[in-house]
C-alpha cells in the first residue's frame, strides 16, 4: 500500500494519523482535564477527581490498517468539541506512526508481536523500541487506575473473512469483565469472538495479562487507504465506542456474536514451512478432520476436530512466529 495522498485526507484524520494531538488536547485541557503526552503518538486525558473507568484505545499498530484511524478520529474530534461529556480516563495510542506515514504494515517487523519480554531475533528492530515506549506509557496509565479497565486495540484484516467483523479475546480476563467485553463487542456489531488461551505478544493480551484490562484485538473489516475508507461499515462500532467514552448505554446488539475457541496454533518452525491452501484463503474458512493445514519439514499440522476454521493464515511470517490459528465454534 502506498503512502496516503494528504490532499485527500480530512484534517481530523490526518492529525490523528500523524499523532498531532494539539487541537484535541487543548480542548480537553481547557475543560479542566489533566492532559499528557508520555511518548510520541500517545495522549492521556484524565479527570481531576474521583475514580473513573480507564479506557485504552489503540489504532495503527499495523500501519496499513487505516479504517480504525478514521473512525476514532471522528469520534474523538466530536467528543473534544464537548469535552465535559468524556466520562472515562482515556489513553489514545497511535501505534506505528512511521509505518502509517509510509503506507506500510511495519518498518522492520510486526509491532503486534513485540509485547512480551523475550523478543528473540526481533529485539533489535525498529518496532521493538516502539513497543518499549508503548509498554511504559501503558504501565503508567493503568498504575493508578480503578478496577474498570478496558483496552480496545482496533485493526482491519489483510484478507477476506466469512465474518468481516471479529475479535480476539484473551481467555484469562476475569469472568465478569469478560462478559462486559463480549456484550460491548456485540453492541459494536462484532460477528465472531475467538477466546484465546495463549499470548502471541499482542498489545491487547499484554494489557489484559499485566493490568487486568478487558482487552481485545478487534478486526473491523478490510485494510483500506487513509481518507478513502467506507465509514458506513464502522457505524455500529463507532456508536458503541462513543457511548463507552461518554458513559451512556450503547444501542443494543443486533445479534449475539458467535464464540470460538482456539483448537491449535500453527507456528512456522523453519523456512521449509508451506500451507496446505492458498495464503489468500479467507479467515474462518472451514477444514475437515484429517486435512493438512501446513507442512514444516517433518512436522505436519492436520485438522483433528470434525471441523476447524483457519484464522490469520500467513506463511510469510518470520520463523518462530504464529502462521495461523485453527478455531472451533463453542456457542
Amino acid at each position: 500500500m502506498s503512502a496516503p495522498d494528504q490532499a485527500q485526507v480530512p484534517d481530523a484524520v490526518r492529525a490523528l494519523a500523524e499523532a498531532d494531538f494539539g487541537t484535541v488536547a487543548q480542548r480537553f485541557a481547557d475543560a479542566g482535564f489533566i492532559v499528557g503526552t508520555p511518548a510520541k503518538g500517545i495522549l492521556t486525558v484524565k479527570g481531576s477527581g474521583g475514580v473513573r473507568p480507564a479506557v485504552l484505545l489503540s489504532v495503527g499498530v499495523h500501519g496499513d490498517e487505516t479504517g480504525p484511524i478514521e473512525m476514532v478520529a471522528y469520534v474523538i474530534e466530536a467528543l473534544s468539541r464537548e469535552p465535559s461529556a468524556l466520562a472515562v480516563d482515556l489513553m489514545l495510542c497511535v501505534g506505528n506512526i512511521d509505518a502509517i506515514a509510509a503506507g506500510k504494515r511495519f518498518i522492520d517487523a510486526d509491532l503486534n508481536r513485540m509485547f512480551k519480554r523475550d523478543r528473540g531475533a526481533l529485539a533489535g528492530t525498529f518496532e521493538s523500541a516502539r513497543a518499549d515506549e508503548i509498554i511504559a506509557a501503558t504501565d503508567a496509565f493503568f498504575a493508578d487506575a480503578g478496577p474498570v479497565r478496558w483496552h480496545l486495540d482496533l485493526h482491519t484484516a489483510i484478507r477476506a473473512s466469512h465474518y468481516p467483523m471479529f475479535a480476539i479475546v484473551p481467555d484469562l480476563i476475569a469472568d465478569g469483565r469478560k462478559a462486559d467485553l463480549i456484550r460491548w463487542l456485540g453492541e459494536a456489531a462484532i460477528q465472531a469472538i475467538i477466546m484465546n488461551p495463549k499470548s502471541a505478544g499482542t498489545y491487547s493480551y499484554y494489557s489484559s495479562e499485566h493490568h487486568g484490562a478487558a482487552g481485545s484485538t478487534v478486526e473491523l473489516g478490510r485494510v483500506g487507504t487513509l481518507g478513502q475508507n467506507n465509514l458506513a461499515q464502522f457505524a455500529d462500532a463507532s456508536a458503541a465506542l462513543d457511548a463507552m467514552l461518554r458513559g451512556v448505554p450503547a444501542p443494543p446488539a443486533k445479534a449475539a456474536p458467535h464464540v470460538f475457541k482456539v483448537a491449535q496454533e500453527v507456528v512456522k518452525l523453519s523456512d521449509a514451512f508451506t500451507m496446505g491452501f492458498s495464503k489468500e484463503t479467507p479467515n474462518f474458512a472451514s477444514l475437515k478432520r484429517g486435512e493438512v493445514i501446513a507442512t514444516d519439514g517433518e512436522t505436519v499440522y492436520t485438522v483433528f476436530h470434525e471441523e476447524e476454521m483457519v484464522v490469520f493464515p500467513n506463511p510469510d511470517v518470520r520463523v518462530g512466529l504464529r502462521a495461523g490459528l485453527m478455531v472451533v465454534r463453542i456457542d
